[in-house]
């Protein structure tokens, strides 16, 4: 993996009891060697496998002042690191969640983007065997389950400050942390949609098809073909460009999707990342609640599968074997 280091730090917070975070700072930068390359390669890897959604730094950011005067070279980076994990620790003070971690901020470059990485990463126990097969414990980073990320492109922050993309983060499963500390922390707010404008997406082929006129065959012919182009994007880390998939698609009359989406202003932008989870819709429908979960092809709405929206009553002529065999067994057993 081609990814240079040019500087990073390691500091520490420690949770000593509900109201106290400890601050260790280091007083030097880390060595870039092989332990540390190897490290920064994986929380790269890791970092751009996951879906990750794009902020922008507010006027007021304290954290963005301080990286142009570090940038600047104002500051140096080891004190640029410390004073913002102050500030990250006061943060994080407010919240009864908060928990320490390794504080680790780097400044990369990867493929000629030049990247500022910062992350609180856990430490967990784990138990290893010696040469001699003796056993002890050791202590190791959980890099795979980092969850509390940022990831500034200052080439792009640099070159293009009007951009909504140039800080990235992780929203999973604990997006409230992050936006309630994390993105506090770094004065950032939300910039580029990504499931918005894959929403949007799915609404303008929609659009086209009936715009075009086309029938059921034709229409999902349409949408795999969208869906076809966006997984390959999706498995190659590309993003989804509209005029790409455009060319991708028949026109319909003499507009082409480029054209039609532009027209009636779906405000997609050039290029967008896919989101996974969204895209689904267009081959499948899918919903739970109420203890009842429905996922089918969306070929089969209209030949197996009818939806009365009078009565909101979904008919299915012909069900699974494994769920007709649990069905049989359950009325052959009289409950």
């Amino acid at each position: 993996m081609s990814l240079d280091i040019d500087q990073i730090a390691l500091h520490q917070l420690i949770k000593r009891d509900e109201q106290t975070l400890e601050l260790v700072l280091r007083d030097s930068l880390l060595t870039s060697n092989a332990a540390v390359d190897e490290m920064m390669a994986e929380l790269h890897r890791v970092y751009s496998a996951k879906s990750k959604a794009y902020g922008v730094f507010n006027e007021s950011s304290e954290l963005a002042s301080a990286l142009r005067a570090c940038r600047k070279g104002d500051e140096d980076f080891l004190a640029f690191s410390r004073a913002a994990t102050g500030r990250l620790r006061d943060e994080l003070a407010k919240y009864p969640f908060a928990e320490g971690g390794i504080v680790l901020f780097c400044q990369y470059r990867h493929l000629a983007v030049e990247y500022l990485l910062v992350t609180v990463l856990n430490s967990l126990s784990s138990m290893r065997v010696n040469e001699q097969l003796d056993i002890s414990s050791t202590h190791y980073l959980d890099i795979n389950h980092a969850d509390i990320v940022a990831r500034i492109d200052l080439t792009e922050w640099e070159t293009n400050p009007a951009s909504t993309r140039y800080l990235t983060f992780l929203k999973g499963r604990v997006g409230r942390k992050v936006a309630d500390f994390f993105m506090d922390f770094l004065g950032a707010s939300e910039g580029l949609d990504t499931k918005a404008q894959n929403r949007g997406l799915l609404q303008a082929v929609d659009d086209y098809c009936a715009d075009g006129q086309l029938d059921k065959n034709e229409r999902q012919n349409v949408r795999q073909q969208v869906y076809g182009y966006c997984k390959e994007q999706l498995q190659a880390g590309e993003e989804i460009a509209v005029a790409d998939l455009s060319a991708a698609l028949p026109p319909v009359g003499d507009k082409t999707f480029e054209a039609f989406s532009s027209e009636q202003g779906y405000a997609l932008a050039e290029s967008f990342p896919a989101d996974r989870g969204t895209l689904r819709q267009l081959t499948k429908y899918a919903g739970s609640g109420g203890g009842v979960t429905l996922n089918f092809d969306a070929q089969l709405l209209g030949e197996r599968i009818f939806w009365d929206a009078t009565t909101d009553t979904l008919t299915i002529k012909g069900t699974p074997p494994n769920l007709r065999d649990q069905l049989q067994r359950r009325l052959n057993s009289g409950n």
